[in-house]
């Protein structure tokens, strides 16, 4: 019967402390309730700011999301300050957590910085089309850990911020234009003043080839089977493929109307049988 009295009084106490604390419980997650609404009213009012100023879609995807994880944190703290937690207990708590959090998660820390260096010194934006991490496509979204990519084939590649920040990463896009430089082998028979004069004049025909820098058509190596040409011109990136495409087809198209010969590799073989009964050689001879 006393253990019951002990135990009814122990509950009482702590039903009074309750009772005394729900106030204090009901303004935190009165706190917690009208931060988070107040928080996504400014993300949603930073996202239209955004496309009101036309800003750059990697600066805007990356302060956005910085912004609210930022703000929920701040929340997080107020919320636990009035719950009664000292600011003091709050910051030495907070300082621990981080260091345990921090070697926990190292990799993810690296991913944070890298996403920062990507924003600031700008390597490349979303839309540029890219090759890092053995991979190549467009940049889709830029987050604070991981870059998304959408490659040729439509797949999307997610590469951590902190191995790409610290790759070699080649840029397609980054300049207006690109520049060019396609092979044709012609037969050693062939005239090469006139294959010259072939390419060239296509090269010329060709709206999208920038004249300055001024195209060239070179002959750049003679082969082991061929005699090839350099086609160099520059052209705009949002026709670089299409006309890349265009000019290996209708250049072999045109030098064969002109009578040109484009090789292919071959090899002479020759066929020797000894013969020991007469001590005479006898030779065949067959090309392939």
């Amino acid at each position: 019967m006393e253990k019951l009295n002990n135990w009814g009084a122990i509950a009482k106490e702590y039903a009074e402390k309750f009772i005394d604390y729900l106030p204090t419980l009901i303004g935190a997650i009165v706190l917690l309730v009208v931060g988070l609404w107040v928080i996504k009213l400014i993300v949603n009012y930073l996202k239209r700011l955004f496309e009101r100023k036309d800003y750059d879609p990697t600066l805007e995807k990356f302060t956005v999301n910085a912004s609210s994880w930022g703000l929920k944190i701040l929340l997080f703290v107020l919320v636990i300050t009035q719950l009664g937690v000292e600011s003091a207990s709050l910051v030495a708590a907070v300082g621990a957590a981080g260091l345990a959090i921090g070697l926990a998660l190292q990799g993810s820390l690296a991913n944070l910085a890298g996403g920062v260096l990507i924003i600031v010194l700008k390597p490349f934006k979303v839309g540029d089309w890219i090759e890092a991490q053995g991979v190549s496509g467009s940049v889709m979204e830029i987050s604070l850990f991981y870059t998304k990519l959408d490659t040729f084939g439509n797949q999307r590649v997610v590469i951590p911020n902190g191995e790409l920040s610290n790759d070699n990463i080649t840029n397609y896009t980054f300049n207006s234009t690109r520049r060019e430089n396609l092979t044709f082998g012609i037969s050693y028979d062939d005239d090469i003043k006139k294959a010259k004069e072939v390419l060239t004049n296509m090269v010329k025909e060709q709206e999208d080839i920038l004249e300055d820098p001024a195209p060239q058509v070179i002959v750049s190596e003679l082969g082991d089977n061929s005699v090839n040409f350099s086609v160099r011109y520059f052209a705009p990136v949002s026709k670089f493929w299409d006309l890349h495409w265009y000019m290996i087809e209708e250049g072999k198209i045109r030098l064969e109307e002109a009578g040109m010969t484009i090789p292919y590799p071959q090899r002479d073989i020759y066929l020797y049988d000894q013969t020991k009964m007469n001590g005479t050689v006898a030779k065949t001879g067959k090309a392939e």
